[in-house]
């Protein structure tokens, strides 16, 4: 059963001095924002019922993941803090007798409410904003950047190991949870490590060998794991037999383990294709356990390939992102401006008036488009070398303050990686990195709210 508000008020309020229950300026600020019916209209609409035990409080829930987001905490430490602080517990809604939630429980919810009601409570905000006359919507500023993966560096023996590895462990439950299940499987994984930490060695003196011994430690683990494949999929058609007598929880591991062979299959054959010297291998699987992730590589001096998602992001006056799309793959920006002017206008129809990004967005089909939307004033540098009368035109004051206003965006990134955590997404697979993006820009976007109201 949906809960949106905390029932009553609880009689310990009106006992403890109000200095204990004070909130900070910033707080009372978001509280504010946070009390408008509109961030509720999103849980009500999907997630509305009268079954079941009551949820978490949505009110909670938000204040409790901006204090998460703000604050780069994981769940257990918000948890802790929470229980520990009279003012948090009254900027979450929750008295000094009620039962701070569960991290697990926290986790669940935010997985189950999804990415697009994450979507639904940043438009609400900028809605909010724009009909309280805080942001007027008429300049746009672009930029896109990184948000990595949170997996290990990989490299094709790794990646292997893992394969292998994670096979295994998911065997041996399957063994320990159903009777005669996996009995012929083998275990490798000790063979595994042994070669792997050859591999380690060859690393650490590769300047003095040659690539012989590292080619030879690939067709070992190659061998290897195609023979786990093999008796995981003998384990398969083993649970397969059992047909209705399967528990559920034979069922999850059966699932588990049917995902990771066939990712693995995957490994294998680019491995192999590595092997023979062919290096540039599309859609090329990086993490196993977060196979969306891709190796990018961006057109900067000295800035290394990042394995992760690329991430749009359009900001308007005072710093209020707008609109922010993670995207699949690398793809240029020159096919991005007209996502992330759409998204802009989405929420702003007509206004907007001025848009400003780096040369990388540039395209004359695009500053086509963008003139024949209404758009008066296009500050892009040209790529390339510019004609006499483009070096005129970029030059003039208007587009020069259009250029300053976009360099903003360089500093916006570089707040939203360091305070608000879009860094690194701690949420595995495309669905679970929009999550985690979203949640830091709304997290952002209340945060500059506060300081521009």
């Amino acid at each position: 059963m949906l809960r949106v508000r905390r029932d009553q008020p609880s009689l310990w309020e009106s006992v403890l001095p109000e200095e204990m229950l004070a909130l900070s300026e910033e707080l009372t600020k978001v509280d504010a924002l946070l009390d408008d019916e509109r961030f509720l209209a999103p849980f009500r609409e999907k997630f509305s019922t009268r079954l079941g035990r009551p949820t978490v409080p949505v009110a909670t829930y938000l204040r409790m993941m901006y204090l998460k987001r703000r604050y780069s905490l994981g769940y257990e430490s918000l948890v802790k803090e929470v229980k520990d602080s009279f003012s948090w517990r009254r900027f979450c809604q929750l008295a000094l007798d009620d039962r701070v939630p569960d991290a697990t429980t926290l986790i669940k919810l935010t997985h189950k409410y999804g990415e697009a009601t994450v979507q639904a409570l940043n438009d609400a905000l900028v809605l909010k904003l724009k009909e309280e006359k805080l942001v007027r919507g008429k300049k746009l500023r672009m930029d896109t950047y990184v948000t990595e993966a949170n997996i290990h560096h990989p490299t094709d023996t790794s990646l292997l190991a893992d394969g292998i590895r994670v096979i295994t462990r998911t065997v041996a439950k399957l063994r320990e949870v159903g009777v005669g299940i996996g009995k012929g499987f083998v275990n490798h994984t000790r063979k595994v490590k042994r070669i792997y930490l050859g591999v380690s060695r060859f690393f650490k003196g590769r300047a003095s060998k040659s690539r012989a011994g590292m080619d030879k430690a690939q067709k070992q683990l190659i061998v290897i794991a195609r023979q786990v494949i093999a008796g995981g999929w003998k384990v398969k058609v083993d649970i397969d037999e059992l047909g209705d007598k399967r528990s559920p929880i034979i069922s999850r591991l059966r699932g588990q383990l049917k995902g990771w062979l066939e990712v693995t299959e995957q490994i294998v054959e680019q491995t192999e294709q590595v092997v023979k010297g062919h290096l540039h291998i599309p859609r090329r699987v990086i993490s196993i356990f977060d196979t969306g992730a891709r190796p990018i590589k961006r057109g900067k001096a000295r800035v290394d390939t990042e394995f992760g998602r690329k991430v749009l992001i359009g900001e308007t006056d005072h710093g209020i992102i707008t609109t922010h799309k993670v995207l699949e793959g690398n793809r240029a920006d020159t096919t991005l401006l007209k996502t992330g002017v759409k998204g802009h206008r989405r929420l702003f129809r007509k206004r907007l008036k001025a848009v400003a990004t780096d040369r990388g967005f540039y395209s004359r089909p695009n500053e086509a488009w963008l003139k024949e939307g209404g758009v008066k004033r296009v500050g892009i540098p040209v790529r390339g070398k510019a004609s006499r009368e483009r070096l005129i035109e970029q030059k003039r004051p208007w587009f020069k303050r259009l250029q300053r206003f976009r360099a903003g965006s360089e500093g916006r990134i570089s707040l939203l990686k360091r305070v608000f955590g879009l860094d690194r997404s701690l949420m595995r697979g495309n669905k679970g990195t929009e999550i985690w993006v979203g949640q830091g820009i709304f997290a952002h976007n209340l945060w500059q709210a506060a300081r521009i109201a």
